[in-house]
């Protein structure tokens, strides 16, 4: 499959209802062995910036829990200084492309949320643990659906890069 047939595929999950983190995730469910059944549930709780907290970007979380999977050097286990370094040296450069060309990892910044809070105009729809209706004016008024394209596109180049 190729990086924009990945994309496609996370953005179409994005679109069936799948959290952000899960769109990510299962869009590269197959390269680790894991089928996206499994996947959905491994990344069920970054969405929504973690637990819907509005943390880190979910979209970013599901990059980064595909890049733990990617960090295994034939031989090393867990527990291993250097396995660690490699992970983390990995997170930090997939952290910056994303926050380049997003300008945040913070899902309450992406979204806004911090303006609005400072406003008043915070909406109560963006807060707590229920998640929005997947309608039309949600995906009009949220950025979501670029952010899980940015990171499956981030993720694809990455691999590439890697395996050239």
């Amino acid at each position: 499959m190729t990086i924009e047939e990945r994309v496609q595929k996370a953005v179409a999950n994005f679109k069936a209802g799948y959290n952000c983190s899960q769109s990510v995730a299962m869009a590269f469910a197959d390269l680790y062995g894991i089928s996206e059944e499994q996947m959905s549930w491994i990344a069920a709780s970054f969405g929504g910036g973690i637990g819907r907290m509005r943390e880190t970007c979910g979209a970013a979380c599901g990059m980064f829990l595909l890049c733990g999977l990617e960090t295994r050097p034939e031989g090393m286990t867990y527990p291993n200084n250097e396995l660690k370094r490699l992970n983390y040296e990995a997170v930090q450069l997939l952290a910056n492309r994303f926050k380049e060309e997003n300008g945040s990892l913070l899902c309450r910044e992406l979204l806004g949320l911090n303006k609005l809070r400072a406003e008043g105009k915070m909406p109560e729809s963006m807060v707590g643990s229920t998640p929005e209706a997947r309608t039309d004016e949600y995906y009009k008024k949220r950025p979501c659906v670029r952010m899980v394209e940015c990171a499956a596109r981030i993720y694809g180049k990455y691999l590439e890069e890697k395996h050239v």
